[in-house]
């Protein structure tokens, strides 16, 4: 196994591992950026949006849904990527310090665990005229909660995996 693929591998970690890094990096001064999603289609979209949330921090942790939560999300016919696929694939992206799974509705339990400084989202899902939205984002009550920051992206337009699959249909 080449050194790239342990590196990469290394940094997908459990909520406890995770959890107990992030606090070492915590109680050192850094700050923790967090988002999370199904990420099942890597597409520019994803990129640019990952390389902006890791440049408001010092570190960057992606929450992954798990095959079974992005079912619940996207419908039966997702993933198509499987969960420990798009972990290591996540994983080997500069911008990302660490990955996790996680497989509840929400990343709200994995956020009060992790308590980041900053926690993203794309701004065209979680937004409203007035900011952030707590019916369409949750975890916002959280990190409100315990005194930390929501920063909401904006989106790509034309750079969704529903606009991915629905081309790759049409063809």
């Amino acid at each position: 196994m080449s050194k790239e693929m342990i590196e990469t591998r290394s940094k997908v970690l459990s909520r406890a591992q995770l959890a107990l890094e992030v606090a070492r990096r915590q109680e050192a001064g850094e700050r923790a950026v967090f988002t999370n999603g199904c990420f099942d289609l890597l597409h520019l979209g994803h990129i640019r949006y990952l390389q902006e949330a890791r440049s408001l921090g010092d570190f960057l942790i992606l929450g992954l849904n798990s095959d079974e939560s992005v079912r619940h999300l996207k419908g039966p016919m997702r993933p198509l990527v499987p969960e420990l696929e798009r972990a290591e694939l996540l994983a080997a992206l500069a911008c990302i310090d660490y990955v996790t799974i996680f497989g509840e509705p929400t990343a709200s339990e994995l956020i009060a665990t992790l308590e980041p400084a900053i926690y993203v989202k794309g701004g065209d899902y979680a937004g409203s005229v007035h900011g952030v939205d707590p019916e369409k984002l949750p975890e916002a009550r959280i990190v409100f909660g315990y005194g930390g920051e929501v920063s909401l992206i904006s989106y790509l337009p034309g750079h969704s995996t529903t606009e991915l699959i629905q081309k790759i249909q049409r063809l």
